[in-house]
């Protein structure tokens, strides 16, 4: 700000998974090797603190095979957006979501460009480019723009990077698991025949989903944060957690009750969804619910909503609960990921 230095931060979401981390670092970095004499310094931010990047379990394992240290990446609580917003020096590119949540209202005028697989859920400025495409990845949207741009800009490290998410997050492009579709699989083949000294797809999956499934060591509000989405009503906030054990773990955990009313009073959430997963050896999922709030007129409505919903069917069978403020099911639908589940919730606030 004192320098008057023009920054464009590409940024990903809150949840800060291995997608959002490694779509931002790509697309920084391809605009910083092709936008002609930019006036802007380019920069990926990670949307979370830097305190937080020990739950990201799979992202700092990839990070680290490919030799990125810690220290080079910045993280949210390191830079102040709202202050160079104001300044008149931010230009921001988001990736792998495209509604700035409410606290960052302010930032929206700042956008000058969005990539998400996501149903797009408002419009923008006509000067502001949208690529919203429905694949299993955003990774697989920044591969194809840096595919689309100058030959020998995409490196072997960057390849890797986008090789590897793009291959966790469509479950290393399983159907069975219900999101990869051909546009994911022709980036990851695009990816292996431009170098194909990268690790093979088997290898770096399961590396991965094992860094990612291990919570070992994790207090339950730790489990509880590492891949958590928030959705903010008039008056209410609910919390979203994925969950990388299956139910019957989870609720087995001492203290459990304890934990997750310390959790919503602390952070202010009326309600908490939990969804577990957990994949069998032929990498199909199976998922479980948990719906918990001490507001049982609030817990009663979120439990409709989800069992009534049709856009998708989440085919919920009811389970026996431990305790009347804790509502738990089996999800039916396996495919019905999270991403398919926020909608449901956010017309239900």
């Amino acid at each position: 700000v004192r320098r008057h230095q023009e920054i464009h931060v590409v940024m990903g979401n809150e949840a800060c998974d291995l997608d959002s981390t490694v779509s931002a670092l790509a697309l920084a970095y391809f605009l910083a090797q092709t936008t002609p004499a930019p006036k802007a310094a380019f920069i990926p931010v990670l949307n979370i603190p830097r305190a937080e990047f020990a739950l990201r379990t799979e992202t700092r394992f990839l990070l680290g095979e490919q030799g990125i240290p810690a220290a080079a990446l910045i993280f949210r609580d390191e830079i102040d957006l709202g202050a160079l917003h104001r300044a008149g020096l931010l230009s921001l590119t988001l990736v792998d979501h495209h509604v700035l949540p409410g606290a960052d209202t302010a930032l929206e005028e700042a956008v000058v460009e969005v990539l998400d697989h996501r149903p797009l859920e408002r419009d923008r400025a006509p000067g502001c480019p949208v690529t919203a495409e429905p694949v299993g990845s955003c990774a697989t949207l920044v591969t194809e723009r840096i595919a689309q741009g100058p030959p020998g800009v995409l490196d072997r490290l960057t390849a890797a990077l986008l090789h590897g998410t793009i291959l966790l997050d469509c479950v290393n492009l399983s159907p069975a698991a219900g999101k990869v579709t051909p546009r994911d699989v022709a980036c990851v083949s695009l990816l292996e025949d431009r170098f194909p000294e990268l690790p093979s797809r088997d290898t770096i999956f399961k590396a991965l989903q094992a860094a990612k499934f291990d919570v070992s060591g994790l207090t339950t509000e730790q489990m509880l944060r590492k891949d958590l989405k928030v959705l903010s009503g008039d008056e209410l906030a609910l919390a979203i957690s994925a969950i990388y054990v299956d139910l019957e773990t989870f609720l087995r955990r001492p203290g459990l009750l304890q934990d997750l009313d310390a959790f919503c009073k602390a952070q202010g959430y009326a309600a908490l969804v939990a969804m577990t997963i957990s994949f069998n050896e032929h990498n199909e999922p199976s998922r479980q619910l948990a719906v918990y709030s001490q507001r049982e007129t609030l817990r009663s409505a979120v439990c409709r909503a989800l069992e009534e919903a049709t856009v998708p069917s989440l085919q919920l069978q009811p389970l026996l609960s431990p305790w009347p403020c804790l509502s738990t099911y089996t999800q039916g639908n396996a495919v019905a990921s999270r991403k398919k589940v926020l909608p449901i919730l956010r017309a239900a606030l």
